[in-house]
């Protein structure tokens, strides 16, 4: 954590006890899912229960964002952030996770989101049955586990739905792996997590009316096993076909390996070093230029 945050020496005995809770938690709950979860699906119960009458759409995207971010700042320099298995499973596609760290990591991250899924749960119990009358559904008019979970639109199909999660998984890794492209121009370490909760949100405010942007297995399985487990039953998986494969493996792994793997191949392939020199020959970076 050093450089990250700094410490006078009389506290040293308090940060080192902070960094021991933070590594525990960053790692078992990996990373802070609680955060993306309770901005989310609290702003989510808050819209929903209220009608509409105490924020809107633009208020649950923007609240998931300011959960990315902030979790990212919180673990980034330990865990490297990973609360997203699309994320993780690519990074490790492409060599730079290890892919011993793949199952604990989705394992935590799907736990951190149906820990996090259940505190949101509890804090707006009340208002969730005020709502529902006490009848926890999930489609009618008073349904209420989309505040937790993302289901596809009536008019989808089962092809048109694995395409929009493609694209928007696509645009995810497009965007996140070119910050920290050396040929290209990194963008500053302090600035990536706010510039991945810009990500997001450009995301979920431009495709989310088919399947709610579910760029996240665990963002969505997670709070789905919450309902289940919670009182809205099996439906949570079942409510169409769509809805009982979406969070399957076979459907986010092939679209995160493909996207991961067509940007380093594009990179690779199409991109050379070429050095930009200022006043006195000083080489001042790597600039990311297309090959003849």
């Amino acid at each position: 954590m050093e450089g990250f945050f700094s410490c006078s020496p009389e506290v040293k005995n308090v940060s080192l006890y902070f960094s021991c809770l933070l590594w525990v938690f960053s790692h078992s709950l990996c990373p802070l899912l609680s955060a993306v979860k309770l901005f989310g699906c609290s702003a989510a119960a808050q819209v929903k229960t209220s009608r509409e009458t105490k924020g809107q759409f633009l208020s649950v995207n923007m609240a998931f964002s300011v959960g990315v971010m902030s979790a990212m700042y919180l673990t980034k320099n330990i865990s490297g952030a990973h609360f997203n298995p699309a994320v993780t499973l690519s990074f490790c596609v492409l060599g730079q996770v290890p892919w011993g760290k793949l199952v604990p990591y989705c394992l935590s991250q799907v736990l951190g989101a149906y820990l996090a899924s259940g505190l949101v749960y509890m804090v707006y119990y009340d208002a969730i049955m005020e709502f529902s009358g006490g009848v926890l559904t999930v489609y009618g008019p008073n349904e209420t586990a989309s505040i937790f979970a993302t289901y596809p639109s009536e008019y989808m199909t089962l092809g048109r739905s694995f395409l929009d999660q493609v694209v928007g998984t696509g645009m995810l890794m497009l965007c996140i792996l070119c910050l920290e492209e050396k040929r290209n121009t990194p963008a500053p370490s302090e600035l990536i997590p706010a510039i991945v909760a810009v990500i997001v949100l450009g995301i979920s405010m431009s495709m989310s009316a088919n399947c709610g942007a579910a760029i996240n297995p665990a963002r969505d399985l997670g709070p789905r096993l919450l309902t289940l487990t919670a009182g809205w039953g099996t439906e949570v998986f079942t409510f169409g076909v769509i809805g009982m494969l979406k969070n399957h493996p076979c459907n986010f792994g092939p679209r995160v390996v493909i996207s991961g793997f067509m940007m380093q191949r594009i990179a690779s392939r199409h991109c050379t070093n070429t050095p930009i020199q200022e006043p006195g020959n000083k080489v001042a970076m790597e600039f990311f230029t297309l090959s003849s």
